[in-house]
């Protein structure tokens, strides 16, 4: 297992090297995914991982694919996705047209979830999904709209817990051990590089989503995210956190009031 003062060299290296700044990172949670490639990938000298990292540009690349990627799936905590269905969409829907920003969105699970939202409410002909990661590998899984068919049993029972009432498979063809989603979902959305270290914001959002993305920064760099987003969503907007993520030190009272249950906030002012 690498030591402390090894991940700071790779930090420096890697920043030095690529311009890539994982400094920002919550340090327990790089150093945890850091020995696990270390791990993984055979290595017994820190100096030998080191070295593949500095002048191998594809291992480059495969070190911020596995550090930068997050677990997620359809529909994750239905009750959430209930919230959207019941509260939230009947607001956005009286709006001429809806942008919503999924940022660090992944491998595109939640942006399909959410695309279904939109669709069953009606409002997805008039909807714009931004679904933006900074990494490349994940964003075009995303932009394929397929996923692992085994997983559509879980996803459909998440669906129906969060109120869904359609036939899930219809969303979906099935084909040799994948499902691949309908088009008419996937054109409702722009996907795009984006890194919420150092890039700034890009339109006004009326919903703006990102959830268990922010445990992974240190919190200067959660301040600053909550920032961009601050900037980011229109007035009477919508900011959904994960479940272990907050506001709560990173914007003055009184601009965000939080709805019921959920981290899900309305900025009020």
């Amino acid at each position: 297992m690498i030591e402390d003062i090894e991940l700071e060299t790779l930090i420096n290296d890697v920043y030095e090297y690529y311009g890539f700044d994982f400094g920002s990172y919550s340090r327990a949670s790089l150093k945890r995914r850091v020995n696990r490639i270390f791990k993984l990938d055979g290595f017994t000298h820190f100096h030998d991982f080191l070295s593949k990292v500095r002048y191998d540009h594809d291992y480059y690349k495969r070190i911020v694919d596995e550090i930068t990627v997050n677990v997620t799936e359809m529909f994750r905590d239905p009750a959430f996705y209930q919230v959207v269905r019941n509260e939230i969409l009947p607001v956005l829907g009286t709006k001429p047209f809806i942008r919503i920003w999924h940022a660090g969105c992944s491998t595109g699970e939640e942006v399909y979830s959410m695309a279904i939202l939109l669709k069953e409410a009606g409002l997805l002909h008039k909807s714009l999904l931004y679904a933006t990661d900074v990494n490349e590998k994940v964003l075009e899984t995303a932009k394929k709209g397929i996923f692992p068919l085994r997983m559509m049993k879980e996803y459909s029972e998440n669906y129906r817990d969060s109120g869904g009432q359609e036939d899930f498979t219809e969303y979906y063809i099935a084909n040799y051990g994948i499902a691949k989603f309908n088009d008419e979902l996937a054109q409702r959305m722009v996907f795009s590089q984006h890194n919420l270290v150092s890039d700034n914001s890009f339109n006004e959002f009326d919903l703006i989503l990102c959830r268990n993305v922010l445990i992974y920064f240190d919190n200067d760099l959660q301040k600053r995210v909550i920032n961009l987003f601050d900037q980011s969503l229109s007035l009477l907007g919508f900011l959904a956190l994960g479940t272990k993520e907050t506001l709560k030190y990173s914007i003055g009272p009184g601009k965000y009031k939080q709805l019921d249950k959920e981290k899900i906030w309305r900025k009020i002012k």
